[in-house]
């Protein structure tokens, strides 16, 4: 009898606080199998955004690479095959045919710059961009030994159910799974980061002749609009084809100076002030990565700082 002085009142025993954070992992491993999976990140070495990602871009997950602007389509695809470039392994490039006829297929100079081997790639048409999600979906679940990446481009909508299953799929291997989109997204996504990629203007070698060899190292304006495993952020990336690595390029670049004299008129600059729309500035430049069916050059250049 409760309150009998003889007996007391027997209390349910609380979990050990072990206890409960091992149910948690135990959920969050059902839920989200790239976040909490022990796999290796592929650092980037730039400090600030490999702790963003929690140590590096993990392998064994879905991410969502953007363009800005449909303009920025090469600059979001060169960044993508960086990305796919750094996982050993063959890649599996799928694209939908809509694609294909307006972006052009990867180019195998525009591979070789980015360190990808041509004979790495392992391409494959669609029709539409559900087939685009069930090869994906197949390919990463192939056996032990698989592609170290699997890039799928689609230009519409996905849901989220869609992301979830690549998601999982990506989650029972090391393969790196790429959404590459042509416009930003806004919808839920099961992807555990989301990069918005846009092109930027190169800047030449110390030392070198402005323009006398050509724009500089390829550069890419990445913001992390999405981020499971830690905050967001924006960087300037640089890729350095010699060491087949992205840097953080620390030139300054050209401000203009406050016209004092002038508060009422117009703010003129200089012919060489690297502003883009004023005078003479670089170009990015992120090789000949992608071409037209006929043979045109869909990306020479990388697009307009």
């Amino acid at each position: 009898m409760l309150g009998s002085p003889d007996r007391e009142l027997a209390l349910p025993a609380s979990p050990a606080p072990h206890g409960v954070l091992a149910n948690l992992r135990r959920a969050l491993a059902l839920e989200f199998p790239q976040i909490t999976a022990d796999k290796s990140a592929l650092a980037f070495g730039i400090p600030s955004l490999d702790a963003a990602l929690g140590g590096g871009l993990a392998t064994g997950a879905l991410h969502e690479i953007a363009a800005a602007r449909e303009a920025e389509i090469p600059a979001a695809t060169g960044f993508a095959l960086i990305l796919a470039a750094r996982n050993r392994g063959p890649v599996v490039w799928i694209a939908e045919d809509m694609a294909l006829a307006e972006n052009g297929a990867p180019y195998g100079a525009g591979l070789e710059d980015l360190g990808l081997a041509p004979e790495r790639l392992i391409a494959v048409r669609a029709a539409k961009s559900r087939d685009v999600l069930w090869a994906m979906e197949e390919a990463l679940a192939g056996a032990a030994g698989g592609p170290g990446a699997v890039i799928g481009e689609i230009r519409t909508g996905i849901d989220f159910l869609a992301t979830r299953r690549l998601s999982f799929a990506a989650g029972r291997g090391r393969a790196l799974a790429l959404l590459l989109r042509s416009a930003p997204a806004n919808e839920p996504s099961a992807a555990a980061t989301r990069f918005l990629v846009g092109a930027a203007p190169s800047r030449p070698p110390s030392g070198a002749i402005p323009m006398a060899c050509g724009p500089g190292p390829p550069r890419f304006c990445v913001r992390l609009t999405r981020n499971r495993r830690g905050p967001l952020g924006a960087w300037m990336l640089e890729f350095d084809r010699v060491e087949q690595r992205c840097n953080a390029p620390a030139d300054r670049e050209p401000v203009a100076e406050t016209a004092l004299d002038r508060p009422r008129q117009a703010l003129t600059l200089p012919p060489n002030s690297g502003v883009p729309g004023f005078g003479n500035h670089e170009s990015v430049d992120i090789g000949n990565i992608r071409c037209r069916p006929r043979g045109r050059v869909a990306a020479e250049g990388g697009g307009v700082g």
